[in-house]
């Protein structure tokens, strides 16, 4: 009675183990799923971004100069607290990363992060 009571806890501990593994297993599929189809989107933003460069060469010469006025005229302006910095992080935080300095770089899979927004409001 007692060796079958000893296999039934090494059963049950090696169930339990088995339960823990499958759980992992699942989380790390459904990260990475999220992650493929957040690689995607990037992709396909990347194959139309040359698309949107063609058509800027397609623009009279006239219209391009003005276009780089302008740009030259955003540059000139002194930047604020807000800089480089700041966009990358919100272009991470907009990929789908936490910018917090509890899970920073960290996939976001449950939606926004309240310690990212604060981050970034600031």
């Amino acid at each position: 009675m007692d060796e079958m009571q000893n296999r039934l806890g090494t059963f049950h501990a090696e169930l339990g183990t088995l339960k823990r593994k499958v759980k992992e297993l699942l989380e790390e599929n459904k990260r990475l799923s999220i992650e493929n189809n957040q690689l995607r989107q990037v992709l396909k933003r990347e194959r139309h971004a040359p698309a949107l460069q063609q058509d800027v060469t397609e623009q009279t010469p006239a219209e391009q100069l003005q276009a780089s006025g302008q740009a030259s005229q955003h540059h000139d302006m002194p930047t604020s607290a807000v800089g480089e910095g700041y966009d990358n992080l919100t272009r991470l935080y907009h990929e789908g990363f936490h910018i917090c300095n509890v899970y920073y770089g960290h996939l976001r899979t449950e939606g926004d992060c309240l310690f990212c927004l604060s981050f970034l409001n600031k």
